[in-house]
């Protein structure tokens, strides 16, 4: 049975749409959004996958329901990562959906659409898609008990695992110890097969979905228990994932975070010396820690800095021809073999790298940058608002003199949620959350 859709009309946001389930995003809405897309992207054949969330069903049928309604083909992958439901699209040059809220919690949930060959949609086709909603919603009936709703393709699934597992040598990780920790997501039962396949002895956590522990105090978002499981398995490293895996956050063999900045770290002077790292740059977000682009300097590799987002770094990859880039956060794009972040991609990377190495993962980390102090606030606002750092100028500025040239102030709006994010980084910690909490209780008293 199909939802009425929520009074406001959700938009594209930094990666796909997403909102609560029943409320925000409805079954209706997401069979009007399916038909908006095929019309645009002009499709025959979709592929559908889903992460674990227990409205991510009702979520396929409708979808899959609405397409074959109009003549589309339905391929479904069931439960899938990301990264995966991409490959498929890439492999195929066919459009996928891939149903997740990525690391929100289970009440959410999202959609996150692939174009044709895995791309991430242009902002032209986005806006077409959301002109195109409101007349399908008028169109969308509630499927019979007989609707066809697709037929199951395991196959793309068993093809990204093999395409991953042939990127390196044979029980290339024979001599290491790796702990995983799945999220309760959708890699809680593909990463240590995959791992395993590769020789690792795997050690996992959070690999039992039920439908509402999805991120539950756990994976990127939350690595705390793999850093006590590391450290107490004596484990050469610990990877956390989140809910739909397209990204990651380390653990190295001492039990501390290794973020997403300094996995691109590593990763670009590694194939700096490799010699693939192509014309010798990098692309990240406004996120990224000084302590990165000042290691990237001195190791004679370019950064390109974009907004907030893997379809910003995607974008800034194809317009400066890069292999790699990406965020803080853990999305890894490495474009030569992928064409979106890929968490167990990143991974077996990092994992080949410390099986070659002869060094710790703490060696390698602590040798590719340093970070600055960094303070995050979000503070939870009534509406979304653009335009912050126009409203609050005079405030950022007052802390960026503070700060002088030894840190930085970022003050931005959400994509996904009515949050602003302040983002300060300084020489010294206690400097940072002042600076930052001094910022953060002016916007709380301006827009909360």
């Amino acid at each position: 049975m199909l939802e009425t859709a929520g009074n406001q009309m959700l938009k594209f946001g930094t990666d796909g749409v997403r909102g609560e389930f029943g409320t925000e995003l409805t079954t209706s809405y997401v069979a009007a959004l399916a038909r908006a897309a095929a019309k645009v992207l002009q499709c025959r054949l979709v592929v559908i996958g889903r992460d674990t969330r227990e409205s991510g069903l009702a979520l396929e049928v409708a979808i899959a329901e609405s397409l074959t309604q109009i003549g589309v083909e339905v391929h479904l992958m069931g439960v899938a990562p990301t990264p995966a439901i991409a490959h498929a699209a890439a492999t195929g040059d066919l459009v996928a959906f891939a149903i997740t809220a990525s690391h929100n919690i289970y009440t959410d949930n999202g959609v996150k659409i692939f174009g044709n060959g895995g791309r991430k949609l242009s902002d032209d086709e986005e806006s077409r898609i959301e002109a195109e909603i409101a007349g399908e919603l008028a169109k969308v009936t509630a499927g019979s008990a007989v609707a066809n709703r697709g037929t199951s393709h395991p196959e793309y699934l068993e093809k990204y695992c093999a395409a991953l597992i042939a990127t390196v040598p044979k029980n290339a990780l024979s001599k290491l110890h790796i702990a995983l920790d799945c999220a309760n997501g959708a890699l809680s039962n593909v990463a240590p097969d995959v791992f395993g396949a590769l020789g690792a002895t795997v050690s996992t956590i959070h690999a039992a979905p039920n439908g509402q522990n999805i991120n539950h105090e756990c994976g990127a978002t939350n690595p705390a228990t793999l850093s006590e499981v590391v450290k107490n398995v004596k484990a050469h490293a610990g990877i956390a994932f989140d809910g739909d895996g397209d990204r990651l956050i380390a653990i190295d063999n001492t039990g501390s975070i290794v973020d997403g900045d300094h996995l691109l770290a590593i990763s670009a002077r590694e194939m700096k010396r490799n010699g693939t790292l192509r014309n010798n740059k990098v692309a990240v977000t406004v996120m990224t820690n000084i302590g990165f682009h000042r290691a990237m300097t001195q190791a004679a590799i370019e950064v390109i800095t974009t907004p907030v987002g893997d379809r910003s770094i995607l974008a800034a990859i194809k317009d400066n021809d890069l292999s790699l880039g990406g965020e803080q956060s853990g999305h890894i794009i490495y474009h030569d073999v992928a064409t979106t972040g890929d968490g167990l991609l990143a991974a077996i990377r990092l994992a080949v790298l410390v099986a070659n190495s002869g060094q710790t993962l703490n060696q390698i980390a602590s040798d590719a940058m340093t970070s600055f102090p960094q303070v995050l606030i979000n503070v939870r606002v009534a509406k979304r608002t653009k335009n912050i750092e126009q409203i609050f100028s005079e405030e950022i500025l007052q802390a960026e003199k503070t700060l002088a040239d030894n840190g930085r102030v970022l003050v931005r709006p959400s994509g996904t949620e009515p949050v602003v994010r302040v983002m300060v980084e300084a020489s010294q910690h206690e400097i940072a959350e002042s600076v930052a909490t001094t910022l953060a209780n002016a916007i709380t008293a301006r827009l909360s």
